[in-house]
């Protein structure tokens, strides 16, 4: 059951920051603070529902993370590849329905395959929300947008004069999901990362020096809390 007794976010975007960090604390190697990151999302979704979030995005592989050994993507995408099959299973049982946003072309043909089963497979469930991003970028995404819309353009689907902000936020990932109202970075960097550039015009950010493995109830309640005492007056004056 949901709380609805304060001011809480409908949509909350985090950027999963720190997993390695937490690893090398505890002598551990990077992936294996990729691997208890992973689990901890699951929780943070069960947290963020009960609250009474209903949507939650999740940073999980940018479209600059290619950019690291080639050894920790794979690794990357081997642990995706086990989410992805995994959570056809937790999304029914705690009736989340999951989405994919980013740029699906560069993965793998069996992580496509596998995404496409799950948005299927959880795209009747009436809880949570859940928005994974992976090799996702902001600019990209704005860049993809904007080849669709010329596509549409000479093809004679649209004219210039449909272009404004509702039509072009309509050729965007999260093009039928509300903007974020809070946007949390954890581990203590104050960097927006080429996340939602388009879609957080307005969202709150939250920082945290918390590593994200370590981040839980507490955590998000205190975001949430911080969120709670901004007012939010969209450009106008209160």
């Amino acid at each position: 059951m949901q709380e609805t007794d304060r001011k809480v976010p409908k949509h909350v975007a985090i950027i999963l920051d720190g997993n390695g960090r937490w690893a090398k604390k505890r002598m551990m190697p990077r992936n294996y603070g990729h691997s208890q990151g992973s689990k901890n999302v699951e929780k943070i979704c069960e947290i963020a529902y009960k609250m009474g979030i209903e949507y939650l995005t999740v940073y999980a592989f940018s479209t600059e993370n290619w950019k690291r050994p080639k050894e920790e993507v794979d690794s990357l995408m081997k642990l995706l590849q086990n989410y992805l099959d995994t959570s056809i299973k937790t999304s029914a049982k705690n009736n989340i329905r999951v989405r994919i946003i980013g740029d699906k072309s560069r993965l793998s043909e069996k992580i496509q395959k596998s995404i496409a089963a799950l948005e299927e497979a959880s795209a009747g469930n009436t809880g949570l929300k859940l928005q994974v991003a992976i090799n996702y970028g902001g600019r990209d995404e704005i860049v993809r947008a904007v080849r669709a819309i010329a596509a549409d353009v000479k093809s004679n689907i649209i004219s210039i004069d449909d272009i404004d902000e509702k039509c072009f936020a309509g050729y965007l990932d999260m093009k039928d999901i509300p903007d974020p109202d809070l946007l949390i970075r954890t581990s203590g960097e104050y960097r927006i990362s080429n996340f939602l550039l388009w879609e957080s015009a307005y969202t709150e950010f939250y920082y945290t020096d918390v590593l994200w493995p370590d981040f839980d109830e507490n955590e998000l309640r205190k975001a949430v809390e911080y969120y709670g005492s901004r007012e939010r007056k969209f450009g106008a004056i209160s």
